[in-house]
């Protein structure tokens, strides 16, 4: 394997990395899911275990990725195999960065047919489908069940807004890093934010916000188990978008002279707090509304529909919620392309148009897989023991062998095989700052992506 490429890709600035990565680690599960698993395992005794567990394991990790990304300026197999010859290591050390292109590209192929979801629901929000189903309230909960149901199980529908999703983030890898991503989220970004504040207000003002605060921020330790230890500690790791190839590449295109550490912290902090300010969005409205808070997907996309249906201006903030919803899931989606289409343009030379549509390309093919699976084809009904049919398959190989085995190789590659002097250069911390972090990476961390991964397969039940 020839590791002589390199990228000539540079972010602008540190803020346009820090808008992008941060854009990368928001996404959905931001938007629906952290809040409810705080509120199911002690509030604020589950934030302050979640805090000690980026700081101590996903802002360690991150900074591990981005090194690599950094140091061997290239796409996450190359970068990866030049610093383990720069450090007279094996060359093979470059599966890991093959194994997160490869976890990034597979999520991403289920992704995009979620965030189609989010993009029909702002369509069924302007249209007036909330407060339309609304006009009987006795059937108003069905009418919404039965939209859901119908466009999840219509491969047509599925198949239109998923392509929607697809097209959108392919416009946006052809342009390329600084007039693609970059000027993608510097509107997104701070679009969306914008979004959450506002429907944060709104939430405030017609739901009950007491209620949402004491659900997710009363410290209640009686609630935390050691389930929900392992809860924060794979939350805080698969949250930051670790171990997907995003960091790899999007530290590769890192200007020289911005901290690897400052930024990394940054990220974290802005990740968490977009988690935090969803929650206080969404789940007054759940509490005024006598919804389940532990509702999961169905929260976003059935229940929170009644409630917009029956609430003032329901439909203007219903549509400005969905809105909200994909520009957090675009900004991911592009995030997870960009590895696939660098290597693409890197390795095999293609123009920047001509990878992102390729990129593109498969990642549409390989989503037929969850559209038909959804659908209930019987071709799709595959899983090997892990699901039910393909779309688990995918969901279960990445979120519970491919991720955490990569943050793993990861820690350890980097606390163990890279040369201490060159993660101290790239850095660059004080003695006592890196000897922390070289510590966590070679000790803690390990030991904490092991109980994830050994929780996440079942084998701690």
């Amino acid at each position: 394997m020839s590791i002589d490429t390199q990228v000539s890709n540079r972010w602008s600035s540190r803020y346009a990395y820090i808008l992008a990565a941060t854009g990368a680690a928001v996404g959905l599960g931001n938007i629906w899911k952290f809040p409810y698993i705080m509120g199911e395992n002690g509030g604020g005794a589950f934030v302050l275990v979640y805090l000690l567990c980026i700081l101590f394991i996903g802002i360690p990790v991150m900074m591990a990725e981005v090194v690599i990304g950094k140091r061997g300026r290239s796409t996450p197999a190359n970068a990866a195999a030049h610093c383990a010859i720069e450090s007279n290591a094996s060359s093979h050390w470059s599966i890991i960065g093959a194994m997160g292109v490869l976890a990034g590209f597979l999520v991403l192929s289920f992704y995009v047919v979620i965030a189609g979801w989010a993009a029909a629901y702002v369509y069924f929000a302007a249209t007036g489908e909330f407060s339309y189903a609304a006009i009987d309230a006795s059937t108003h909960t069905q009418a919404i069940q039965e939209l859901f149901i119908g466009l999840i199980t219509d491969s047509q529908q599925l198949l239109f807004w998923t392509s929607f999703i697809v097209l959108a983030v392919v416009l946006v890898i052809i342009k390329g890093v600084k007039a693609g991503l970059e000027k993608a989220v510097n509107f997104l970004m701070p679009a969306l934010l914008l979004l959450l504040l506002g429907i944060m207000i709104y939430s405030a003002i017609v739901g009950d916000f007491d209620s949402a605060f004491s659900f997710m921020f009363d410290v209640d330790f009686s609630k935390l188990s050691i389930e929900g230890v392992l809860v924060a500690l794979g939350h805080a790791f698969f949250t930051l978008s670790l171990a997907s190839g995003i960091m790899m590449v999007f530290g590769a295109y890192l200007p020289e002279g911005v901290s690897i550490a400052k930024t990394s912290v940054m990220i974290a902090i802005a990740d968490t707090l977009v988690a935090l300010i969803a929650g206080l969005a969404i789940y007054p409205i759940v509490f005024a509304s006598g919804l389940e808070p532990t509702a999961g997907p169905g929260l976003l996309f059935q229940s929170l529909s009644v409630a917009f249906g029956n609430m003032p201006f329901g439909d203007l903030f219903g549509t400005l919620f969905f809105i909200m919803i994909v520009f957090a899931a675009f900004t991911s989606a592009i995030a997870m392309l960009e590895p696939t289409a660098a290597y693409l343009a890197e390795r095999h030379g293609l123009t920047r148009v001509k990878a992102g549509l390729v990129a593109g390309g498969a990642i549409w093919f390989m989503s037929l897989l969850t559209i038909y699976s959804f659908a209930g084809a019987d071709w799709t009904k595959i899983s090997f023991g892990m699901g039910s049919n393909l779309f688990e398959f995918l969901d279960y190989i990445t979120a519970n062998v491919l991720l955490p085995l990569g943050g793993l190789f990861i820690s350890l590659f980097v606390g163990w095989k890279i040369n201490k002097e060159v993660v101290k250069q790239e850095l660059n911390l004080s003695a006592l700052q890196f000897t922390i972090v070289i510590t966590l990476l070679r000790w803690v961390a390990p030991v904490a992506i092991l109980c994830v991964f050994a929780n996440s397969i079942g084998l701690l039940d």
